[in-house]
């Protein structure tokens, strides 16, 4: 069944706020989507970002991301004033997260003190309670520590002992709750726009970072699922190794699992992680993939990712518990990378289709596997990814052979029409999915990417403009999607 979707993290939709929202923005531009005859929303991870603003390193792998609640909506709901959001007035067009973080929760706090809590709400407590009084009160001690993270705290507090905590909840409950407030609020807000997204036909994609950030609730709660010593430090981390676009590799310092320890209980952390995701996600992109199959470990005294090892990943076990406990379970299997026979395996195994990157498939000396002719029909295509380049600075930054063989595959009279070339063959494709990044069909430069990785300033704080989304783009997108027969078939 043929399917295609745009690719925009929340975060980067235009709202007067500073950061994108579950607001009008975000139903305006599922109109839009329904108007292009898209199938799929791909929105990336909505966790809370934490240091360097990635939402891959959050401070929980089960919660959403506060700055996306929408403060109008607050408003409608009597929560907030106009005179609450004075902090926030000529909020510039890039993200500024510093500027975010110093004003949001102040006025997050001024709606919860007026919040009245409901039934929904006591029923939201019930169901998410698993994972929510352990983030509220890592969230809580994480104030009370001056933002520091949880390995710096006091001892006390640092290993984690419920006796010493129900304690700490017991004088500090309000503070703990408003925590729980935010989790309702933004889970609220997203349901009622997947609702939305549902009813107009479209589905929406989203992310789980294969590791979660050391300074995380899920590390500080769950120590023994990880690889750490006895102060609760990393032995080894992740990253991979060095190749083509770093000669150091890359040094993430994320702590790997215990897997041995996880597979006791029949990888139940994992369970309700997925869980959880399939609540926010009718689809899930698994990040990193690779790292199932066999995983890259540093030691955690190295300073680059250069003597790092490779070693074996839980495998299908993994899965076939995830399989039996979540059968419903639609899974987008991220393989990107240095990609062994193991990964093809896992992958075979699975019958999750893979992610063919075109911005990766003009090397002049090889036949990719990512050129379109060797397209597979189970696995989802993309012009490129939130780590690429938008097309265009892409094709600008190539050298003249590699241009000359893009020319060439393409058919291409004039380098100007590169990315609707380039999108086209993508749609064209014999994979059953393709997502195409919104910059790709507005034809945007290098000042539209949304992150570099291995970098840690200036990502993530991309935002398109209002104007884009303009009924003759959508109109476009929709002819397009017609022609290479992508329509979803109640659309027809």
């Amino acid at each position: 069944m043929r399917r295609c979707g745009i690719l925009l993290p929340i975060s980067a939709l235009p709202s007067k706020y500073g950061i994108g929202t579950f607001g009008s923005m975000a139903y305006q531009f599922v109109d839009f989507l329904t108007l292009a005859k898209q199938s799929y929303w791909q929105i990336l991870p909505l966790g809370p970002t934490s240091f360097g603003d990635s939402p891959y390193q959050s401070f929980c792998a089960f919660a959403g991301n506060p700055y996306f609640i929408d403060l109008d909506l607050l408003k409608e709901e009597g929560l907030l004033q106009d005179e609450d959001l004075e902090t926030l007035k000529d909020m510039p067009l890039r993200i500024d997260y510093g500027r975010l973080y110093h004003n949001r929760f102040e006025i997050l706090r001024k709606a919860y003190q007026r919040f009245i809590p409901t039934a929904d709400y006591y029923d939201y407590l019930t169901n998410n309670y698993y994972w929510l009084k352990d983030y509220g009160l890592f969230m809580s001690l994480k104030t009370y520590h001056q933002a520091k993270p949880w390995y710096d705290w006091e001892a006390c507090y640092k290993f984690y002992n419920q006796e010493v905590l129900a304690k700490y909840y017991q004088n500090n409950q309000k503070d703990v709750e408003f925590w729980f407030f935010v989790q309702y609020e933004f889970n609220k807000q997203w349901q009622a726009l997947k609702k939305y997204a549902h009813n107009n036909q479209v589905q929406i994609i989203g992310d789980v970072p294969i590791y979660v950030a050391l300074d995380s609730c899920d590390v500080w709660a769950n120590s023994k699922l990880f690889l750490l010593d006895e102060n609760l430090l990393p032995t080894e981390v992740a990253g991979c190794p060095p190749d083509a676009f770093s000669s150091e590799g890359q040094l993430w310092g994320n702590p790997l699992y215990n897997y041995q320890t996880m597979a006791l209980d029949d990888y139940e952390w994992w369970t309700k992680r997925m869980r959880k995701a399939s609540d926010l996600y009718d689809v899930i992109r698994i990040d990193h993939f690779r790292g199932f199959a066999g995983y890259y470990s540093i030691n955690a005294k190295e300073t680059t990712a250069k003597n790092g090892k490779w070693h074996k990943g839980p495998g299908i076990k993994l899965f076939k518990r995830l399989e039996a406990k979540l059968p419903n379970l639609k899974i987008i299997a991220e393989d990107l990378g240095y990609i062994t026979e193991d990964v093809r395996k896992l992958l075979d195994e699975t019958k999750y289709p893979g992610m063919k990157v075109l911005e990766f498939a003009f090397d002049v000396n090889d036949d990719s596997l990512y050129l379109p002719h060797n397209h597979l029909k189970n696995s989802v295509v993309y012009t490129g990814t939130h780590d690429n380049m938008p097309l265009r600075a892409w094709f600008n930054s190539l050298n003249e052979d590699e241009k000359n063989f893009v020319r060439a595959y393409l058919r291409l009279e004039s380098d100007d029409k590169v990315c609707d070339h380039m999108i086209r063959i993508a749609l064209a494709s014999v994979a059953d999915t393709t997502i195409i990044p919104f910059q790709d069909y507005l034809g945007l430069g290098l000042d539209a990417r949304i992150n570099t990785p291995s970098t840690q300033n200036g990502n993530w704080t991309y935002r398109i403009k209002p104007e884009y989304l303009s009924t003759s783009l959508a109109l476009y997108i929709a002819s397009l999607t017609q022609i290479y027969r992508r329509i979803n078939k109640k659309e027809k």
